[in-house]
């Protein structure tokens, strides 16, 4: 029977590196993840399994005990993980929101961090941006950081900051000078690296918060908190081109995860399809069901070729910007394409826990919002390369 998926594999530069995450994907079957699912546990062995075998260090630096693969190849990691029918959510940031320490840290700081992180010493999982008054107008938020001698005193809010309850340490940005004493409004934000594990309880307060897919996503608030001062990452006040310059690799990681649940659902698909006798004949014999199947596979192919591309232009240092948010625009409805020709292909049997198609059409659906909504990728393209007036 014809693969679509094999005969693309076959050039694949990163195919040895897929058939290991494939491996050790399988021994965390559907079973673990709906049982999980129930509880809204997080999946700790699955985290401490890819750890133990180096894949969520693959972004870092040889030198630092890491794997210094290039991007392509943490994409490939994470594509197969949801291809494979894991979700790569519970600890997919640890790959990519080092990048700011790597890129902006001091000797010091990534001397003491990123080997710990590379082995899974320590967990740098959480991402502290988003407020619930600012969104994803990230230039008005309203947590502060104080100098006060050699610490840093941290007031506000935080949501929809995921894994904070299993991380050790957090990426975090808070405005360090206020919005109207700075010319410019990305100016006056400041990325602090903390480490959780000695303000828990002392100044800072995780609260979990309930969603439709296990995401393990939480509230922190800061009150008071008090961190040293050589917590924070790089210069004061220039957090946000910071943050900005890891965007396109966190874009294009969380579009290859998407790509990796399109296949997930096509795969999915295409065997019930054929599988499925009703009228005397396999329903995929139908027009009907073969061609929204088609369409999702066709898409699918067509947003993984922006996917490689992103990853081609950030790996050669060039500006990839438009491209990264196309990946993430276009893999992202992909994936939703094809979840809906899963549901709409199983039936009544889509909506069944055991099939696992519910809980991956729960999970993928994030993506339409996070990390960043498609409307808000749609206005950063009508303005930076069409060029037409800003929207907001």
């Amino acid at each position: 029977m014809p693969d679509g998926f094999n005969e693309v594999a076959e050039r694949d530069p990163h195919a040895a590196i897929r058939a290991e995450v494939r491996k050790l994907c399988a021994d965390f079957p559907g079973a673990y993840w709906r049982a999980l699912d129930r509880e809204s546990a997080y999946p700790t062995k699955f985290v401490q399994t890819l750890s133990e075998h180096g894949w969520l260090a693959a972004l870092i630096p040889e030198e630092y005990g890491g794997s210094g693969l290039p991007l392509s190849a943490a994409a490939a990691i994470l594509e197969e993980i949801q291809h494979a029918g894991c979700n790569g959510a519970a600890c997919h940031a640890q790959i990519y929101i080092m990048g700011a320490l790597l890129r902006h840290g001091n000797e010091a700081q990534k001397s003491l961090y990123l080997p710990k992180i590379a082995s899974g010493e320590l967990r740098l999982q959480a991402f502290g941006v988003t407020e619930p008054g600012s969104g994803t107008d990230t230039t008005a938020l309203k947590t502060t950081a104080r100098r006060d001698g050699d610490e840093y005193v941290i007031n506000g809010q935080k949501i929809w900051t995921s894994r904070a309850e299993h991380s050790d340490l957090m990426l975090l940005l808070a405005r360090t000078t206020p919005r109207e004493q700075t010319s410019k409004r990305t100016d006056g934000l400041s990325v602090f690296l903390l480490d959780m594990r000695k303000v828990k309880g002392n100044g800072l307060t995780i609260r979990p918060i309930r969603t439709m897919m296990n995401h393990a996503t939480t509230e922190v608030f800061f009150d008071d908190m008090r961190i040293p001062a050589d917590a924070l990452i790089g210069e004061e006040g220039k957090g946000f081109r910071y943050i900005l310059s890891g965007m396109n690799a966190e874009r294009i990681l969380i579009a290859a995860e998407c790509i990796g649940d399109a296949k997930w659902f096509i795969g999915k698909t295409t065997a019930y399809a054929n599988e499925r006798v009703v009228f005397g004949r396999p329903i995929g014999q139908n027009q009907g069901i073969q061609f929204p199947i088609a369409k999702a596979y066709a898409r699918m192919r067509a947003a993984e070729l922006m996917v490689h591309h992103a990853a081609a232009l950030f790996e050669a240092g060039q500006n990839c910007g438009a491209e990264a948010n196309m990946a993430k625009l276009l893999a992202a409805e992909a994936s939703w394409e094809a979840a809906e020709a899963c549901v709409q292909t199983h039936g009544g049997f889509g909506f069944a826990e055991e099939y696992d198609v519910e809980r991956k059409f729960r999970e993928t659906r994030l993506y339409q919002v996070a990390p960043i909504s498609t409307n808000l990728i749609l206005s950063y393209l009508a303005e930076h390369v069409l060029g037409l007036p800003r929207s907001y």
